[in-house]
């Protein structure tokens, strides 16, 4: 049972890791993906924008939580 514990956590830190807005975001990319594909439209292109979006995001919330110089670091 613990390796089956283990291995559940170890996906669980995988797919979530330190940014949960990351896998959430990729996640819902995926299902309008999918949706696109259903109806029948090119949907090739979600998932790139998808990409690069969760990229900025991440990196602005990043540089948002990071001191701005020296004197401010404990």
């Amino acid at each position: 049972m613990n390796r089956v514990l283990a291995f559940g956590r170890f996906w669980y830190g995988f797919i979530l890791g330190d940014d949960w807005l990351i896998a959430a975001g990729v996640a819902v990319a995926i299902a309008i993906t999918a949706l696109l594909a259903d109806g029948g439209v090119a949907a090739w292109w979600v998932m790139p924008i998808a990409v690069i979006a969760l990229l900025v995001g991440s990196v602005r919330r990043g540089s948002r939580r990071a001191p701005r110089n020296e004197s401010e670091v404990p």
